[in-house]
């Protein structure tokens, strides 16, 4: 797994902004969700297209996490990165025409269409039938127009996320952004997130920490959640 002790200095820097480290110590479960990212075959099978071997590490964690919030009456949302080949409003030319390769923005194509194996959350993980499940069509889970999302959580009077899922460094992080500057308090789970890198790991939840909401490891959420 990651390490997830953020340099002291960023912790400093937090401090003296805020006057404490941690913003959101006290949460109203039932106005809040865990929102769990990508964590799909195409990014946990080893050997698949896109995969990130230290997201199988945080399996225990997001389980865990996501049977606390339902004890506590908070709700639980599984987000999956869906890639359509049509060219219309769901169709992303900047992963599929720009940033990727023709033959990798193929295998994206191919790998996480709706209903295809890739596409499909990953086995161990443990979802209710309770659970909300969303596509999203960009990195971001709260981009507008990106998922329905925020939309879901708003009717559900939620005003609060936790993030975890993969990559920290990527749709993790560009969902924390996203949802702080569209007025969700926001939270990101040091040891419920993974990537490529540790320090890629260490700057996304630096960043987020600094700038756009709070970071907490499983155990200190579970223990604001059910105390």
């Amino acid at each position: 797994m990651h390490p997830i002790d953020l340099p002291q200095d960023i912790k400093d820097r937090v401090i003296s902004r805020r006057g404490k480290l941690h913003l959101y110590e006290d949460l109203d479960p039932g106005r809040t969700a865990l929102i769990v990212i990508d964590m799909q075959n195409t990014f946990m099978e080893p050997g698949a297209m896109a995969e990130v071997p230290l997201a199988r590490e945080i399996v225990p964690n997001i389980n865990r996490l996501a049977g606390a919030c339902r004890r506590a009456g908070a709700a639980v949302a599984w987000v999956q990165v869906t890639v359509s080949p049509e060219e219309g409003g769901d169709y992303w030319p900047g992963l599929l025409d720009h940033v990727n390769t023709g033959e990798r923005a193929a295998l994206f194509l191919e790998a996480l269409a709706e209903g295809s194996h890739g596409h499909a959350i990953w086995p161990e993980l443990e979802v209710d039938e309770g659970d909300m499940i969303v596509n999203k069509n960009r990195y971001s889970a709260f981009l507008p127009g990106a998922s329905r999302l925020a939309e879901m959580l708003r009717e559900r009077d939620i005003d609060t996320v936790i993030i975890t899922g993969t990559l920290t460094n990527v749709c993790c992080e560009s969902s924390a952004r996203d949802a702080m500057m569209t007025d969700f308090k926001t939270i990101m789970v040091s040891d419920g997130t993974a990537c490529l890198r540790d320090d890629e790991h260490l700057a996304a939840l630096g960043n987020v920490l600094q700038v756009f909401g709070d970071v907490f490891t499983t155990d200190e959420l579970i223990d604001i959640l059910v105390p």
